[in-house]
């Protein structure tokens, strides 16, 4: 056992047991977050040049066409600004939306409001829930903590092939590094794995995958390099900073604000506050806080105050626990006993990860040569 150790720059700590530290106390985390951030996350006339270029490039691919870039739009702060900064920036937006049967009625309202007032074409693809549900089901009961692969992996299917299907070239995300920059290895596997979804849908499920929308390496290596589809993330060329964006959000969208980081899905709140940081001593808040502390746009004091209160409230859990059980379909106390299972990660089952690692790594090689 490791003695507990934090760092003396941002909030990271040794919770993530992949976690390094200098002769100075930083960690390995932000020490490449503010390397990398350079070149990410240009600054000034840099910046400015990036983003025109990309405006034109968009433009010029998307000219004579009804639109000429997608957007995924959940519900979530960053996401509803990515929509609201496009329109801004003159783009023809289609929106899109998956989905997968959590969504809080707060969500649907910010996504209805986003679009109408903002006059964004809209498309929501709706899961089949009966198969969607077992394979979330099967994730849970595998007791790996990438409990989202199923949701993540739908998310970045179904905008490649509306993206396809309307003949647009570029997808525009709403990850950013600003909040999102820092995330440990350990603490996110890489959701494109179809071997390791499917493996564990074998052993835990009760149905087969016959309309979920997958995507793997070849899905990417095919809309990449034969449709010709980039996702580019436009926070990336802005001064951004969430609780701007919220502000103005609230003012020309009429937004509301949910209190948590993608706690616009039910099932995503309770994973993210409770279920992950109870089960695997993972707490999403410190990632994220050390981000925005690297960015400059939270202090380290702020964060640590903040992570004194729990991630979640008790009656809310007690509700969500509820809730998630009978969505599911299974007693509250099956439920129980899959939270309580033991940890597993996702090297306990059959996975493609050293042909992924090798195929990215020929694909970095490529960019750079």
């Amino acid at each position: 056992m490791r003695n507990y150790q934090i760092c003396k720059r941002c909030v990271m700590d040794t919770s993530d047991s992949g976690i390094s530290f200098n002769n100075e106390g930083f960690c390995n985390h932000c020490e490449d977050f503010l390397v990398e951030s350079k070149i990410i996350r240009p600054q000034g006339d840099e910046r400015e040049r990036q983003l025109k270029t990309l405006i034109k490039n968009i433009k010029k691919e998307g000219k004579n066409r009804k639109y000429d870039c997608l957007i995924g739009v959940s519900g979530g702060t960053d996401s509803s600004y990515v929509a609201y900064i496009v329109k801004e920036l003159g783009l023809r937006p289609l929106a899109v939306h998956l989905d997968n049967g959590w969504n809080s009625e707060e969500s649907v309202k910010n996504i209805r409001n986003l679009c109408t007032k903002l006059q964004i074409d809209y498309e929501s693809f709706v899961l089949d829930w009966d198969e969607f549900k077992d394979i979330q089901l099967s994730v849970l009961k595998s007791s790996i903590v990438e409990v989202e692969i199923p949701t993540d992996v739908a998310i970045v299917s179904i905008l490649h092939k509306v993206a396809a299907r309307n003949k647009i070239k570029y997808i525009i995300g709403g990850g950013n590094y600003a909040t999102e920059g820092i995330l440990p290895d350990l603490w996110f596997y890489n959701p494109k794995d179809l071997k390791l979804l499917k493996n564990i849908q074998r052993e835990f499920g009760s149905k087969k995958m016959k309309t979920f929308p997958t995507f793997d390496w070849k899905a990417e290596i095919y809309y990449k390099f034969f449709k010709k589809i980039k996702m580019v993330y436009i926070l990336n060329l802005l001064p951004y900073n969430k609780e701007k964006a919220l502000e103005v959000l609230k003012d020309k969208v009429g937004y509301f604000e949910y209190g948590g980081k993608h706690h616009e899905s039910v099932y995503t709140r309770f994973v993210q506050s409770y279920f992950q940081p109870v089960k695997f001593n993972l707490d999403y808040r410190r990632a994220t806080f050390s981000s925005q502390i690297c960015s400059g746009s939270m202090t380290r004091e702020e964060a640590i105050q903040s992570l004194k209160k729990p991630p979640y409230e008790l009656d809310q859990v007690k509700r969500d626990k509820e809730y998630v059980s009978k969505k599911f379909g299974i007693s509250l106390d099956e439920f129980e006993n899959i939270l309580n299972a033991e940890p597993k990660s996702y090297k306990d089952y059959p996975n493609d990860e050293k042909w992924l690692t090798f195929i990215y790594n020929l694909y970095k090689k490529y960019m750079r040569a």
